[in-house]
């Protein structure tokens, strides 16, 4: 199992992905993985998780965009020493694909925003692994 881990200002993204043979249908290119998330807050500060932005790109180019508030219905708010983990997914098209992006964080003590890479990460069904 890969992991992908990025850094940025203490807030430590990783990310694990699984792919979701059940909920797939190859024979008309329906490809569902699911990914698992955890956050660590190794900085001095209390942060709260504000919004999304994912770029989802496909092994035929295909790129979208998805942006919203905060993950899974939720606005977390992480002390330092603390770690926040969720599950979500993506489907795809195509049976190699790729995400990344940004999560807006806010400091708790003075309203700063600032942006947290999610590091980039494969979806590969693992029959193409071969």
């Amino acid at each position: 199992m890969n992991i992908f881990t990025e850094v940025t200002a203490g807030i430590k993204v990783s990310v694990e992905t699984f792919y979701q043979p059940t909920h797939s249908t190859p024979g008309f290119s329906q490809y569902v993985f699911a990914y698992r998330i955890t956050i660590t807050n190794d900085s001095d500060y209390i942060v709260q998780l504000k919004k999304r932005h994912w770029h989802i790109i496909g092994s035929d180019n295909s790129h979208r965009e998805v942006e919203g508030e905060g993950v899974v219905g939720e606005q977390p708010f992480i002390a330092p020493g603390e770690t926040f983990r969720y599950v979500s997914g993506c489907n795809l098209n195509t049976e190699i694909g790729k995400m990344y992006g940004t999560y807006l964080m806010e400091r708790v003590t003075d309203n700063k925003l600032f942006f947290v890479k999610i590091p980039e990460f494969k979806m590969v069904v693992p029959s193409r692994l071969n």
